[in-house]
């Protein structure tokens, strides 16, 4: 029997053709237009790419015989993981292969930053000796505040605590017990971060709560002469707003490895920002032992592939379990929402999980619907997530799964409950299908509802009297936002006068300058923006990975 074959493009380690020579036949190419790559990716049963190559539809198309792409790097941006998971075509990549690199360019731009050392380098190679000119300041002794916690986060935190800083840290989903066992301080609230950080760092991924996160209002609200680093993602930070913040002296110098577009594009603005920006070409994850590591190990998961065992970091596996799906499938949506909403009314960092399945759901393996909470839950502030690694990814955060079944559920056929427990309390969402198979969300804590899965959601306790629902309409109306549907619930102990709490679902995003008008209303207690994915069907949902 022949060998299979694996095609390797864009500029990967060699390495990677020695492991994958072991299962296979090995051809090193060029980074191929999609034309060519079309023409010979029919003769391959494996690919292996970084950021270059372009894995589109067409191209799979063409891969009659693929069995599994890998991804030399953390994102699979480049490849069609919808098309690949369709055609039956595993996608693999290397998500923790550049975190040391990532960390360290952070860190070097940090230093590079606090002590002028491009200027200086500039200036000295034009023949200039400029001491007084580029006098910097010292990182010992100063805070620096860490905008997120992930294994890159830590790592920096690390090497700051060994630079004698005092380190922040604002992450709403870590303990604070994982935070002081590092040597740092958790802070709860942005308000209360901006205005103590001599140097900002930021490691979190870009979605919908951290696009333009720093922005003209937390710039301003910044400590007057902070530095600021991204070697995160573009999009992140407003860069408009930073060059005005950096040439205002606001901000006294900035360094990025990423931009909302990259290449760079010649019109962005910090091109040409009088102060001091330090920019470089998304080069967190370029170093000789990271271009190893995730060579080594994506080429160690084809070859595992292509012998028959299993990939320990798929992003997708489309060889799904039909009977264990089946019985379950038509509440995976809203398995996966419940999960989305139970952690976005909960604030802290997770201690414990608990999935209590009722009613005819309590008869079948429900694995698939304790998987989907658990993508919804970590969805919320973690990029690509799905029903592979959202396991592997608890294991990560260290928070229990508890998991129940009853066959009581009241008057619903299935009843789906996930009750969250924080360092900061504990919130619980349920939810069930009514009608003809019509999911809704039935209970949020102790008010019971009757909630579409709608992408928008506005909630908001208030004080149970005349004239609240109206005065949130109109904040709604003046600022364009349809009201879809509208309820109000009173808590169960709850009397005339107490508290209530109203649910709208909207047509478009409520903005943070929305919820803080909505607030600001006598009687108002809080207002909170819920996003959920109501377009997902079941066979997209399906479609996503599986463990």
């Amino acid at each position: 029997m022949a060998k299979p074959r694996v095609l390797i493009t864009d500029k990967i380690n060699k390495a990677a053709g020695d492991i994958l020579s072991e299962a296979a036949d090995v051809d090193f190419k060029e980074v191929l237009p999609e034309g060519q790559l079309c023409e010979i990716i029919g003769q391959y049963d494996a690919m292996m790419v970084r950021s270059q190559t372009k894995v589109t539809p067409g191209v799979i198309e063409a891969a009659k015989k693929m069995k599994i792409i890998g991804r030399a790097g953390v994102g699979v941006d480049n490849i069609n993981l919808e098309e690949a998971t369709n055609r039956g075509i595993i996608v693999v990549n290397s998500p923790e292969g550049n975190t040391a690199a990532a960390a360290e360019h952070t860190v070097a731009l940090m230093l590079s930053m606090a002590r002028n050392i491009p200027q200086a380098d500039i200036s000295i190679k034009q023949g200039k000796w400029e001491r007084s000119k580029f006098t910097g300041v010292e990182v010992f002794n100063k805070t620096l505040g860490t905008i997120g916690l992930g294994k890159i986060g830590s790592r920096v935190l690390k090497a700051a605590v060994a630079l004698g800083m005092k380190v922040l840290v604002y992450d709403p989903y870590v303990t604070q017990e994982k935070v002081e066992e590092l040597g740092a301080t958790l802070i709860k609230s942005l308000d209360e971060f901006w205005g103590v950080c001599d140097f900002i760092t930021i490691h979190v991924p870009k979605t919908r709560e951290t696009a333009y996160l720093i922005n003209r209002n937390t710039l301003n609200r910044m400590k007057k002469g902070v530095m600021l680093v991204n070697c995160a993602r573009g999009g992140i930070v407003d860069e408009e707003a930073l060059k005005e913040a950096v040439e205002s002296g606001q901000v006294a110098a900035a360094a990025l490895d990423v931009f909302e577009k990259e290449p760079i594009d010649p019109d962005n603005p910090l091109l040409n920002a009088e102060g001091k920006i330090i920019m470089t070409p998304h080069l967190g994850a370029s170093t000789e032992e990271a271009q190893l590591k995730v060579a080594i190990d994506v080429a160690e998961q084809i070859r595992d592939v292509l012998s028959g065992k299993s990939a320990r970091s798929a992003v997708n596996i489309p060889y799904l379990r039909a009977e264990l799906l089946e019985p379950v499938k038509e509440y995976m949506n809203l398995a996966e929402n419940i999960g989305l909403l139970a952690r976005q009314i909960s604030e802290g960092g997770i201690r414990q999980v608990e999935v209590a399945v009722k009613g005819k759901l309590s008869g079948y393996d429900t694995t698939p619907l304790k998987v989907a909470v658990l993508k919804g839950i970590l969805s919320h502030n973690l990029e690509d997530v799905n029903c592979v690694n959202a396991p592997i990814l608890v294991r990560q955060q260290g928070f229990e799964v508890i998991e129940s079944k009853s066959e009581q559920s009241g008057t619903y056929d299935g009843l789906i409950t996930v009750k969250i427990t924080t360092d900061a309390g504990t919130h619980s969402v349920s939810g069930a299908m009514i009608a003809d198979n019509t999911p809704r969300i039935i209970k949020i804590d102790d008010i019971t509802a009757n909630i579409e899965i709608a992408e928008h959601i506005l909630i908001t306790p208030h004080q149970d009297k005349p004239g609240m629902v109206a005065k949130v309409s109109a904040i709604l109306g003046n600022n364009n936002i349809n009201i879809r549907m509208m309820m109000v619930a009173r808590k169960q102990e709850a009397s005339s006068g107490g508290e209530s709490t109203m649910i709208i679902t909207a047509d478009e995003h409520i903005r943070d300058e929305i919820l803080e008008e909505i607030k600001q209303v006598q009687g108002i207690y809080d207002a909170k923006y819920i996003y959920l994915r109501p377009d997902r069907t079941t066979a997209a949902a399906l479609m996503h990975a599986w463990i």
